[in-house]
This record gives C-alpha cells, structure tokens and sequence, in this order.
C-alpha cells in the first residue's frame, strides 16, 4: 500500500500543529504506525491523498449515519450556502431543526444550539449548578463528555487510549466538585448520594458508553438512575451527543424509556458539520440568558450551513432507515464473532444498534475496568492489517465503529472476508 503523500503531508503537519492533527486520537499513536490523510469520501468509501480507498467504519467518528457526501445533503448545504454562510441573527432553519429534534425527543421542550459536543457539556453543568444550587457533578469511569476541565476526570477515549487519568492543566479545584462511580454500578451510585446527596447538582452519563468502546446501560441501570437523582432532587443529564438519532430515532433515551432533565446533543444533528445542542424541561432552559441568569453565547451557534446539513440528514431518518441499518450491524457483528472465535481467542463484541466494538478479553465489557482490559496491542495490529486490506477501523481500541446507512452487503462482506485473514496475520505477528 503506498502511502507516501499522506507521510510528506504529516510530515509537514506536524511542525504546525500538535502531531500533526487537530484531535488526539486522529495520531494513531495508539495503534502505532502513520495516519493516512484523507483526500475523499463518497458514500461509505474513504479515498486516501495516495489513491488508496476504504471501507469506512468510522464515519467521522458518529456523524455521518447516511455516509459521506449524501446528495440531498450536499445539496442542501450548497443551497444554504448561496443564502449566507453566517449571520449573527435569526433564521428559519434553526427553528425548522429545533422543530424536528424536540418532535423526536419531547423531553427536549426547549434547546440551545451551539457548536460542538464540549460547549454542551461545558453549558448543561453550569445549567445544573445554577438551578440546583449545589456544586457537585457525578459522572462515571470512562465516560466522556468533551474537554471540559471539571469532567476530564476518568473519562474514555483519547484520554484512556493515552493513560491519562486527567489532563494536565485542570486544576485541583475545579476537578474536586465531580465526582466519579464505576459505570453500571449502581450500588456505588447509591453510597454517594447517601453521603453527599444534598450537595449533587447532577448525574451526567453517556447511556451507550461509546468512548470506552461501546459499553451498553445494564438492565435497569439507566432507570435506576433516574429514580436516585429524583429522590435527591439532582437532575440527571443524558449525554447523547453520540447516541443521539443514532441508536434509534429518539435516542437511547427513547431506546431505553428513561426521561432525562437535560440532553447533549451534537454530531449527527450537523449532518456532518461542527454542531452541538443542550436542552431539556423548559423550567430549567428558561434559566439560560437573555431569559434567566445562566449565561451562555456563541457567534457562530446556529450556524446555517449546519443547520441545512443537520435539518437535510434528519429528514432521511426513517423507521426503514433504522430497520436496514440494524439488519447490517447484526451481520457484522455475528460475522466478527465466528472470525474470533475460529481463531481460538478470547473476544466479546459489544453491540447497540449500529455502534459496535471489539474488546479482545475474557469476560463480558460491562464497565471501564473490563473494556480496559481489552489487548490494546493486537487490536493495534489487527487495525493495520485491515487497513491494508482496504478497511478503515478507527485508530483506538476504546473507540466505537459506525455502521452507516450506505454500507453495502458487499461492503459488510467485503469486510468478513478481510477480517479472517487479517486477524491470522494479527495473531501470528506479537512483535
């Protein structure tokens, strides 16, 4: 596979910006070896900068569930940008996609768009402490809800992927208001809130842990969850900027019938383009400014570009949409598995809807503790292998694959048949 271009342009990437990227885990330093730059997508089909092609199982990690480049989207966005690519001011097409996420989700009874996943995150805490009163914010190992400093505590993705338990930076006091308990430990949840509950403002969760690979809500966690932060009178905050219209049409809070008091949305509400959201009970959004005191802004949120593109991918999730999209992740899933298990080696692969992972271990990947279990470095070596035989994982063994609606049965099979081969090569190469 020639992949000189893509070496020359990180080459000369890296003495502009930090490895040579604009987000950790885009380095493969977790998997070791050079990122290959991208010049094209199409459908479910990455194209390298070398004229190498893949089969994209990584969708811009979540947002693209119609794939790259969809027609009615692209068109959608051109349009929109022939009318203005900002204005600083009202328009119809955030009304028209505020419209159509709370018709899907109607806990969401009023929303705020901003511009990434982090802003959320960083805007429903200070949300939650304005409107409770209280300081303390609990989330859980290996769950992620963006670089913001009180929650970089633990948390999944990047930050697993590179041992860090925190960032540095973050300073002591800050990260002392959050708290953190085991993910699906409801038990230890309940031991917190007995001692400091009257301090709580929030639990924050990630409902399909998605950044510690995917980990999904054990029975009747995510109602356990809302039944504690009800009796203390915190709120719970759905983060759902992965899960959102991706595991089903109203999220895993529709998926699992658990109604939060506030939601992060993000990724694919942008349809592909920077975007975020946070919203909830209307007595708690009327708090935000100009209505109430909790201040928050951003020049760029409500960007109609994105708006187009969000308002454009929404429209094409259909009941059908989910149906085919569940038929093709079962197929890969089941296809993984028997790959795993010819070979003889412990495997699990976790699955909800079309997010899956693969964690090479023996026991079930309930929480952080068994997904970081997982064997980091034939996960690194099975990544390569597949990567020359044309299929794109992403590049971290504690990240979610995105089956999108565009993914072909040739595509699926195409990947079958590499994984076998690929896994062989994985196995017989410890070095």
């Amino acid at each position: 596979m020639q992949l000189s271009r893509s070496r020359e342009l990180m080459e000369r990437a890296k003495r502009l910006m930090p490895a040579g990227v604009n987000s950790p885990v885009r380095a493969f330093q977790a998997v070791g070896g050079d990122p290959v730059c991208i010049a094209k997508g199409e459908g479910s089909i990455l194209t390298d900068v070398d004229g190498n092609s893949y089969i994209d199982y990584v969708g811009s990690w979540g947002p693209l569930i119609l794939g790259h480049c969809h027609p009615d989207v692209v068109h959608r966005v051109k349009e929109a940008v022939g009318q203005g690519m900002s204005f600083g001011a009202p328009h119809e097409g955030e009304l028209l996609l505020a419209e159509a996420i709370t018709q899907a989700m109607p806990w969401i009874e009023m929303l705020r768009f901003v511009n990434s996943g982090t802003e959320a995150g960083m805007s429903v805490i200070r949300l939650s402490r304005a409107a409770t009163g209280h300081n303390i914010i609990v989330k859980f190992e290996g769950n992620y809800h963006g670089h913001v400093d009180s929650l970089l505590v633990k948390a999944g993705s990047g930050v697993a992927t590179f041992g860090l338990p925190d960032s540095s930076g973050v300073p002591a006091k800050i990260a002392q208001d959050t708290m953190v308990v085991p993910f699906n430990h409801l038990d230890d949840l309940e031991g917190l809130f007995q001692k400091h509950g009257q301090d709580i403002a929030a639990v924050i969760v990630e409902p399909v842990a998605g950044n510690m690979g995917v980990v999904p809500p054990a029975k009747g966690f995510l109602t356990g969850l809302r039944e504690v932060t009800q009796r203390h009178d915190s709120l719970l905050i759905f983060d759902e900027v992965m899960t959102g219209f991706r595991v089903s049409s109203s999220g895993a809070a529709g998926l699992y019938d658990v109604e939060p008091d506030l939601v992060c949305l993000g990724k694919i509400i942008g349809g592909g383009l920077p975007v975020g959201a946070y919203g909830g009970r209307r007595e708690l959004m009327e708090q935000v400014a100009p209505l109430g005191p909790v201040y928050q802004a951003g020049t760029l949120s409500g960007n109609p570009v994105a708006m187009a593109a969000g308002l454009a991918t929404m429209e094409k999730l259909t009941p059908d949409l989910y149906s085919e999209l569940e038929k093709k992740s079962a197929v890969l899933e089941q296809g993984i598995i028997k790959a795993v298990d010819r070979c003889g080696i412990a495997g699990q692969v976790n699955r909800v809807g079309s997010m899956l992972s693969l964690f090479f271990c023996e026991q079930p990947v309930n929480d952080s503790q068994t997904a970081f279990s997982t064997d980091r470095a034939l996960y690194a070596r099975l990544f390569h292998a597949l990567l020359r035989r044309g299929v794109y994982l992403p590049p971290s063994a504690l990240e979610s694959w995105f089956v999108s609606a565009v993914h072909s049965e040739s595509d699926i099979g195409r990947t079958l048949e590499a994984f076998p081969p690929a896994l062989e090569e994985a196995l017989s190469h410890p070095g």
